[in-house]
């Protein structure tokens, strides 16, 4: 691309592109392939100008160099560009805002008084048919307030009052419906699905391949536990599928042969072949637009006060008007608590502040579904760690395979992978990447796998039953045996390890031992919830009480359960609800989704199983613990927020109704700062909560 250097300084360097204005298109393109570059900190791309404004670490002539290779027509360039990223919108906005202004100057500089009257007039018709509605569906709300402030101006021949609270109003509205769309749209965009690699069937074996490889009319399988990639329609078998992040609705629906599913929802409980109608975009974006908009069930507490306290402050409104009135018989000091409304900041800012929390915790790794869960989080007094994955290292390790009846060690450990690869979790990724790490290959031999939660897995190879789990499962409820001879081997295993045990044919085949290393930073994370006012840890695992009680120790946990089941997780959280608690439930696997959703806030290891991610509330990063750390602070810092926005709405907005009664302010620069306040603390309630790293 050919472009100049406008100027530059250290570490800074803006540029202008040669070849006329961009189209939103190109100007997404460009700052997207400069973001990608390691040594670009920050670009920002000025379409209108055909400008580039770019921050960077490094030399300059790496720039320099990138810019010489870039192309519009580079599709490489152009995969790195989001569904959706922002810019048209923002533009959409910028260019009512500028039609606004340019009408209300050419109307004052070129247009008479009386046709300036009648056009008032005729604009007034629309907020006095929004009274009307308010009336006859027996409502006082602030449409009536606007309405009767502009009547009364206008039969006072008070025509620039009128115009200017009109004004204002569209003003106001303009920049109320920009900040919440852009509030939502910055949420939408980090709530992206996130699926790389599906099970696709190819001449009737399933082969796991990259999405991208996935064609119309392609048949897929997903099973108990995994996300459903794209949009199809079911080919066969049959399942119950979470459709939540969609409908809002948690209870599963059940899906056959016939039956469409969507891209982002999750099986609960068995397996389907899906043929893909939709291979990109999948309508996604727009259906968690439509969630966040239109649920009320994620809304916050502080969101639904604000609304009720805005809609019974109206009658006041119109009581203190009427009030003025009768005992000063000064119609100008009556308008002015007309011009002057709680119900428009307590709407705008509310549900701002919390869009706004959500957005900033999406920017640090974190996605958060509702500002309920954030109101939860700030809120609880305890919190409630699954082991494995979670306070452990998000990707253990497996440190020996012992097997039985003279296997093969690395068959057994193939045909472990073979197994554990259809139900990613933190323990199967172990085996998995280790067959991975030693070149183990392993092609579908099996038949239809079944997941037993909290137990292991079953299927058949080569005619006889294949099992992988845990002890009770593979010993108490599948009766297998040790082959005669290797006793001493099965209670010699080594104590330090989890254990995973593997039977072929009822016979013990191998035991495949899972380093499970405490995350580094556990201890300090712990210790630093307890800072910030969590009162009470809890660790609940499926564990032996060896290895519980070693962990909680090391961590620092209050209190700890072993060998417990995904109901009796649940359990737990709900006699510590009918205590008073509010509680916290993190985990990562299949066995913790009933506990994730009984809790008050479900979080969810991203790396974990896909159901797990779907039930619960938010899901944090897989990096780090310390992302607990950051949510609390969000959560904290919101209700903060909240609770100064209260003061400030109706303390402000109280003064200007007093200064107005006193004949201090007239009605239009009461409705003038009255809309302006609002903007402003709409805006505001944009600001990020925690400093930028």
């Amino acid at each position: 691309m050919r472009c100049r250097i406008l100027h530059e300084s250290r570490g800074r360097m803006r540029v202008h592109t040669e070849g006329g204005r961009m189209s939103l298109k190109q100007a997404d393109i460009l700052e997207y392939y400069l973001r990608s570059k390691p040594f670009v900190r920050d670009v920002k791309v000025y379409d209108r100008t055909g400008d580039a404004v770019i921050f960077f670490s490094g030399e300059r002539s790496e720039v320099v160099t990138a810019l010489s290779l870039f192309s519009y027509r580079d599709e490489k360039a152009a995969a790195l560009v989001p569904e959706h990223t922002g810019r048209e919108l923002d533009r959409q906005f910028e260019d009512k805002l500028i039609f606004l202004l340019a009408k209300k100057a050419f109307s004052r500089l070129f247009l008479p008084e009386p046709v300036r009257f009648v056009i008032a007039a005729a604009k007034s018709l629309k907020y006095v048919g929004e009274a009307l509605k308010c009336i006859a569906k027996r409502q006082i709300r602030v449409e009536l307030l606007d309405a009767t402030a502009i009547v009364v101006s206008l039969l006072r021949g008070d025509r620039k009052t009128a115009a200017s609270v009109m004004f204002l109003l569209t003003l106001g509205d303009l920049l109320e419906e920009w900040t919440h769309k852009k509030s939502v749209d910055d949420l939408a965009r980090t709530m992206s699905l996130g699926v790389d690699r599906v099970w696709l069937i190819k001449e009737g074996t399933e082969v796991l391949v990259p999405i991208d490889e996935v064609s119309e009319g392609s048949e897929i399988s997903v099973r108990t536990g995994g996300m459903i990639p794209l949009d199809g329609t079911v080919m066969s078998g049959e399942a119950e599928v979470n459709q939540s992040s969609m409908t809002g609705e948690a209870m599963p629906v059940h899906k056959k042969e016939g039956s469409y599913v969507y891209a982002g929802t999750v099986v609960e409980d068995g397996s389907i072949t899906i043929r893909v109608d939709k291979t990109t975009g999948s309508g996604k974006y727009d259906r968690i637009v439509k969630m966040i908009e239109e649920s009320e069930k994620l809304k916050s507490g502080a969101e639904s006060k604000a609304a009720r306290i805005a809609d019974r402050l109206v009658p006041y409104s119109l009581g203190g008007t009427l009030l003025t009135y009768l005992l000063t018989r000064n119609t100008t000091k009556a308008l002015s608590i007309l011009m002057v409304d709680f119900s428009c900041a307590l709407k705008l800012a509310m549900p701002i502040s919390v869009i706004s929390a959500m957005r900033e915790a999406g920017s640090r790794g974190i996605t958060v579904k509702g500002g309920k869960f954030l109101e939860a989080v700030a809120e609880a007094d305890t919190i409630v760690f699954d082991k494995t994955g979670t306070l452990t290292h998000a990707e253990p390790r497996v440190a020996k395979t012992v097997t039985f009846g003279g296997r093969d060690e690395s068959e057994m450990l193939r045909l472990a992978a073979c197994l554990e690869e259809h139900y990613p979790h933190s323990i199967a990724n172990a085996v998995v990447n280790e067959a991975a790490r030693r070149g183990l290959t392993h092609e579908e031999r099996h038949s239809a796998v079944q997941y037993v939660v909290a137990h292991g897995i079953s299927s058949a190879v080569g005619g006889e039953k294949v099992i992988i789990g845990s002890y009770h499962f593979v010993f108490e409820d599948e009766g297998a045996y040790v082959p005669l001879g290797d006793e001493e081997k099965l209670f010699t295993l080594p104590p330090e390890y989890s254990h995973l045990y593997l039977a072929v044919g009822g016979a013990l085949a191998a035991v495949i031992c899972i380093e499970d290393p405490l995350r580094d930073e556990a201890a300090d994370v712990v210790a630093a919830l307890k800072e910030l006012g969590i009162s009470r840890t809890v660790m609940m695992t499926g564990d032996s009480k060896r290895t519980a009680e070693a962990v909680a120790a090391a961590v620092g946990i209050d209190e700890y359960f072993s060998e417990v089941l995904p109901e009796d997780k649940a359990e737990f959280i709900r006699r510590e609800h009918e205590a008073g608690r509010k509680v916290i439930m993190i985990g990562d696997g299949v066995n913790d989704s009933p506990a994730l959703s009984e809790a008050d806030a479900g979080i969810a290891i991203s790396t974990g199983a896909a159901i797990a991610r779907e039930i619960a509330d938010i899901t944090i990063s897989a990096d780090d613990l310390y992302s607990l750390l950051t949510l609390r602070e969000i959560s904290t810092a919101l209700m903060g927020r909240i609770r100064f926005n209260y003061r400030t709405i109706i303390g402000f907005n109280l003064g200007l109704i007093i200064l107005g009664v006193a004949g201090i302010l007239p009605p239009a620069t009461s409705a003038l700062l009255h809309n302006s306040s609002t903007v402003a603390i709409g805006l505001a309630s944009m600001r990020n909560y925690l400093p930028q790293s």
